[in-house]
């Protein structure tokens, strides 16, 4: 069981190299303990993003990590890079404690509530305690506790109530008890009926992971019965998303992730066994090295800390996993429907004119995330959230409407000065009003394209049949079209990390197309 234990941990650790090759650990330079290298070193960015100094907590656990192969354990340069972390998002806040992100002003509620839950940690882990660091801290706590951020994503409220209720006990003080209440109600009125989180305009499993993690955190350290249910309920429906094969969620989520975290698994599953049947199947996957690349340069410390964590909170007594029965469960208020068939399983988005994945013998033989075509330069594309026109019987599912314009928005030179002078005047006094801009430019919304689609999936016993067609007045202009495993088109940083199961080969259409004559539908049935 320690082998599979270890896993978690070895995991982590193969990152920590590339963490400190991002930090600056010049102990004479003004910039010493920044995590962002595109800052300190490139200098092709004007500010440095506060939710790299989060990188400071697995740099600290990776220091305390007492397992067999690790150069980091108790080296003293680790904890004094950990340490000067802590240090840099200290010096590097605004005077309210806030941080900035993705550009300047930005003050980004997310940054400032993953590099708080991360100081925090690392101080109390160290023993780190001095009035500079406190201060910042304390000013840090005092912004989440009044800020409220544009957009429903429910894991940052779980962050920050995990943040404040660890800094209050760290500190003796019951200063943010009232907010950490506040933020913790907020949690739980996002919870939906059929147990996910309200994650931008539906669940992404992915993040719903991450909201269990911080729930299941405080939950031990301040046992709440509402939290209590609210986890049983979260780990149920999170059960559903664990593929055969041990891989987790995808592009068929609001947010298009292949996040997991288990640490919070690990907690739940000292008082409900089934959530440590969900990280065994996740750590079957992990160990045929079958999990997403997250060495994105942003987002690489997120599951590293909490990797670290779930080896540290490890639940050494397991039973075994039972095999899950055949069912079908449609989560009607995600419109996310999985089923189970014989040796099939089968993930459908209704909400994204049905992109699914479809397992068969633990293996993944299809996923497909709907047409795509390129017109005229543009992409119009099926997997957009939209309120589809959907029936779903017992053995026939359907799922119409009409494909949307891809989110590509990209920045120009002109963009960029124009932005930056933006920010540096009138938008430092607005930064949500800019956040709900953007949200709404690069992530939320749907702007109809003229083609119109019909996805049908029929079984019969446990084969399952895929017919598509799409209409068009003309298809002048289409310049090709086909069907891809792992496309999406909104901008969501944890989205569009590289997976194994990604190799699956595009499927090209384009010859089909341009056999169409004007007004004539494209039409094509696979049997998987």
């Amino acid at each position: 069981m320690s082998r599979r234990r270890d896993l978690f941990a070895r995991a982590a650790l193969q990152n920590i190299p590339k963490i400190l090759t991002l930090q600056d650990r010049n102990p004479h330079s003004p910039t010493y303990g920044c995590f962002d290298r595109n800052y300190w070193l490139y200098r092709i960015i004007d500010f440095p993003s506060g939710m790299a100094q989060e990188f400071c907590w697995p740099l600290a656990l990776a220091h305390e990590a007492d397992l067999p192969d690790n150069p980091f354990h108790r080296q003293p340069e680790i904890r004094e890079w950990a340490v000067a972390g802590v240090r840099y998002a200290a010096r590097s806040a605004h005077p309210d404690g806030s941080c900035d992100d993705y550009f300047p002003y930005e003050k980004a509620g997310g940054a400032a509530a993953f590099s708080l839950l991360a100081c925090v940690s690392t101080c109390r882990l160290l023993e780190l305690n001095d009035e500079e660091i406190v201060s910042f801290l304390e000013r840090r706590a005092d912004w989440l506790a009044s800020h409220q951020e544009s957009g429903r994503l429910t894991n940052h409220h779980a962050l920050i109530l995990l943040g404040l209720h660890e800094l209050g006990e760290w500190l003796g003080t019951d200063r943010w008890a009232e907010a950490a209440e506040r933020r913790l109600e907020q949690v739980l009125a996002w919870q939906h009926a059929e147990g996910w989180f309200q994650e931008y305009e539906g669940c992404d499993p992915g993040y719903l992971t991450l909201t269990i993690s911080c729930l299941a955190a405080y939950h031990a350290k301040r046992p709440d019965e509402r939290v209590e249910e609210a986890l049983r309920r979260a780990v149920d429906v999170a059960g559903l998303f664990i593929h055969p094969d041990g891989t987790f969620g995808g592009e068929y989520g609001s947010r298009n992730t292949l996040n997991f975290f288990p640490h919070g698994f690990e907690l739940v599953g000292r008082w409900m066994p089934e959530a440590l049947a969900i990280n065994d199947r996740f750590l079957d996957g992990l160990h045929r090295g079958l999990q997403p690349c997250y060495a994105d340069d942003h987002i690489i410390g997120h599951h590293a800390w909490n990797y670290l964590l779930a080896w540290r909170d490890f639940v050494p007594e397991r039973g075994p996993a039972e095999a899950p029965a055949d069912e079908r469960r449609y989560l009607e208020g995600a419109e996310i429907l999985v089923e189970r068939r014989g040796d099939a399983r089968l993930y459908v988005a209704l909400n994204k004119g049905g992109a699914f994945k479809l397992f068969r013998g633990g293996r993944l033989v299809a996923s497909d995330t709907h047409l795509s075509l390129r017109v005229a330069g543009r992409n119009a594309v099926g997997h957009l959230i939209d309120r589809y026109d959907c029936s779903v019987d017992a053995d026939r599912i359907s799922v119409a409407g009409s494909l949307g314009w891809a989110k590509h928005k990209l920045m120009n030179p002109l963009a960029m000065v124009i932005s930056r002078i933006a920010m540096l005047t009138i938008g430092r006094f607005c930064a949500d009003l800019i956040r709900r801009l953007l949200q709404r430019l690069l992530v939320t919304g749907k702007r109809a394209a003229p083609f119109r689609f019909q996805r049908v999936f029929e079984w019969e016993g446990n084969r399952l049949a895929v017919t598509d067609r799409l209409e068009a007045d003309s298809w002048e202009g289409v310049e090709s079209c086909g069907i891809g495993g792992h496309q999406t088109s909104i901008c969501v940083v944890m989205s569009r990390t590289f997976q194994p199961a990604q190799l699956q080969p595009w499927c090209e259409l384009t010859e089909d197309i341009r056999r169409l004559a004007p007004g004539e539908a494209f039409a094509m049935r696979r049997e998987l």
